[in-house]
């Protein structure tokens, strides 16, 4: 690209990358900066990749710096995202061309495939040369709810997820790793939100097919609890299916997950199991589901009501011993147990007296989305005491004011004016 600007100009989008500011960069780049402008012998999109920057890289790469250019190490910048290990960086600048040529592609994979088998602090201090203790951080993604681990050794720093970014271009490309493998992936990072195991669970997740199906099944009886949490996790992608793709071949079979809920004793797989096994509805289901009432671990009785069966419409079917549950839930200690029994009563249209009353007891919790869904629940049931109960609400963040509950009340109102002038 033919840059209009001065060493003034290039400055100015040098030093807008430096510190980061996305904004101005964009601006910059508008007015005529060159974005393959170079940095201390490098072009700029290198100092966003090392920096972390995905705004910055993608403001750079839309205005057309090359992620394959040739530096003088014989690198680019993809392979410098790849070194650095964020799995979302490397797969903006793959994506960025489409499709990547087939040398690229596979120099790419087979950078990952060395840091992956090297492992990370192996192959940084192989880089460096250096033996001293290696500076480890824990960096989050709040967007995506994952984290991973950074590690800085001699003035280099790369992150932990280059099995995530192997997985997801191995993918990309129509490789199709073995299921065993990928296990082994998602295992050398144990924690179910860390960028590796995510991305492989959602990778066999999409798969969609009869064979990993039973393969996963299959892990759900290992003796090792991680590899039983694996599993779960993937059962449940699995049986939620994939909305790009259009298909969910396994909705419906989570009551195969029977047998596996019953004999769980690990509360973390349990809950896992539970979630996907109540993406279906069957009586041994809600059965299930009700032998945990009083399960130690708040997070698996909080799965409770998920297990109820429901009718068509999404509304709760009770049973007397199923809403003798609800009502037991909604007294429970732990206020995300609460929760969980407030919005199913919030839900239910049974007219039985008792659910008004736990609604109403509700309106009184420590927890103000609690009282939210309870003030909701009563104006649903056109139970006048929503009136009387709605300031137990108390004030709401900006964020909040657009909460359609918050409108339940006055919905009701309306209706019952609307009756008296009928």
């Amino acid at each position: 690209m033919f840059s209009t600007m001065g060493d003034a100009g290039v400055d100015e989008l040098v030093a807008a990358v430096r510190r980061g500011d996305a904004d101005e960069v964009r601006a910059l780049l508008e007015s005529g900066a060159d974005p393959e402008t170079f940095d201390d012998g490098l072009p700029v999109l290198c100092r966003a990749v090392a920096a972390y920057d995905e705004p910055v890289a993608e403001a750079l790469l839309e205005a057309g710096a090359d992620p394959l250019r040739r530096l003088p190490d014989g690198s680019t910048p993809l392979l410098r995202a790849v070194d650095g290990g964020s799995h979302h960086m490397v797969y903006a600048l793959a994506s960025h061309r489409v499709p990547l040529p087939a040398p690229e592609r596979e120099g790419l994979l087979a950078r990952a495939r060395r840091w992956t088998e090297a492992g990370v602090e192996a192959e940084l201090r192989r880089l460096t040369g250096l033996t001293g203790p290696v500076e480890r951080s824990r960096v989050e993604d709040d967007e995506v709810g994952c984290w991973c681990e950074q590690l800085t050794l001699g003035g280099l720093t790369v992150r932990d997820e280059h099995r995530a970014v192997l997985t997801s271009m191995e993918e990309r490309y129509g490789i199709r790793t073995s299921f065993d493998e990928l296990v082994e992936r998602a295992l050398a990072h144990p924690d179910r939100d860390h960028m590796v195991w995510s991305d492989v669970v959602f990778t066999l997740g999409r798969r969609l097919d009869e064979e990993t199906w039973q393969w996963t099944r299959d892990l759900l009886n290992h003796p090792d609890r991680l590899h039983r949490l694996l599993a779960a996790d993937v059962m449940l992608f699995l049986i939620l299916g994939d909305p790009v793709k259009g298909g969910d071949p396994f909705w419906g079979r989570g009551r195969e997950l029977v047998p596996w809920a019953e004999q769980e004793e690990d509360p973390e797989v349990l809950a896992v199991i539970l979630q996907a096994m109540t993406h279906d509805s069957a009586p041994e289901i809600e059965a299930v589901g009700l032998s945990h009432l009083t399960h130690p671990d708040p997070g698996v009785r909080a799965l409770v009501t998920d297990a109820l069966q429901q009718s068509e419409d999404g509304r709760s079917l009770a049973r007397p011993e199923s809403l003798t549950a609800v009502l037991t839930l909604a007294r429970d200690e732990d206020p995300g147990v609460r929760e969980a029994a407030c919005r199913w009563l919030a839900h239910y249209r049974g007219r039985e007296p008792e659910v008004g009353d736990a609604l109403v007891a509700l309106t009184h919790d420590e927890r103000q989305p609690i009282r939210i869904w309870a003030v909701s629940g009563l104006a649903r049931r056109d139970d006048p005491r929503c009136v009387e109960t709605e300031h137990r609400i108390g004030p709401v963040d900006e964020e909040q004011r657009g909460d359609e509950r918050l409108m339940d009340v006055w919905r009701y109102q309306r209706r019952q004016e609307a009756a008296e002038h009928s």
